[in-house]
């Protein structure tokens, strides 16, 4: 893999020993997957590369001290938790970490290990987040849908899907997730500007609203084996997503 240098500086905190070690942190580096003694499966960053700060690295995923999912956060994100001293436990088989600079107290190079999976502390308002309905885009809708057509049932690329609804803005449609579906671009062109009913094409299946934790599923394409194992434990039974899961 190409290296190329990077140089950031984060705005860390001033207060506190933890904040302290992170403040003279330059040279970000990723590294693959290698096993360390006490952590199996740390991925150690090490790499020195720009993708890291173009997303390139895997998200962390959050949760209220409850275990309820939250959200997705970036590894600069993680350890700003991690040097506030913010999480208050954490779980899954990969973790990351990142070193910094010297420190000035000891003499050691400082750095955080993330785990993929953690608790904030105060985030209550995960339970909240939970039950409220997630917001609706094509590519999220398509992916509730596995990209397949709700009228002649073939699976379709991306490029050549469209949001149909079902029941027409003009006839008094919502533009929500009980009332649109994915549909190829020949189906969604022959129902027009009708119901499915008048237009003589039946649903192969329902629409529906996905969960918080279906929600973050769909908006992740890149979610660690133990990320997801732990989102499916809160995705219903009757989800087409559990299609995916099993």
């Amino acid at each position: 893999m190409t290296s190329a240098c990077v140089a950031v500086a984060p705005a860390w905190p001033d207060r506190g020993q933890n904040c302290h070690k992170f403040k003279n942190l330059v040279n970000l580096v990723v590294h693959q997957l290698e096993v360390i003694p006490g952590r199996p499966e740390v991925m150690k960053i090490a790499i020195e590369t720009r993708s890291a700060l173009r997303g390139g690295y895997p998200l962390i995923l959050t949760l209220d001290t409850h275990g309820v999912p939250h959200r997705w956060i970036s590894w600069q994100h993680a350890c700003y938790y991690y040097a506030k001293d913010q999480v208050a436990w954490t779980t899954g088989a990969h973790a990351f970490t990142v070193f910094g600079g010297m420190s000035r107290l000891t003499g050691l190079r400082s750095s955080i290990t993330a785990s993929s999976i953690i608790a904030i502390k105060g985030k209550a308002m995960a339970m909240k987040a939970f039950g409220q309905v997630p917001p609706l885009n094509n590519r999220e809708l398509f992916h509730r849908d596995r990209q397949v057509c709700a009228y002649c049932s073939s699976m379709f690329p991306i490029s050549k899907l469209t949001r149909d609804h079902v029941t027409p803005f003009s006839r008094g449609g919502r533009d929500s997730w009980m009332n649109t579906v994915t549909a190829c671009r020949a189906c969604n062109e022959r129902k027009g500007n009708c119901t499915p009913e008048q237009a003589g094409m039946e649903l192969v299946y329902l629409p529906y609203v996905p969960n918080r934790a279906e929600y973050l599923i769909l908006t992740n394409r890149r979610i660690l084996t133990d990320q997801m194992e732990f989102l499916a434990q809160h995705v219903p039974a009757q989800s087409r997503l559990r299609q995916g899961l099993i």
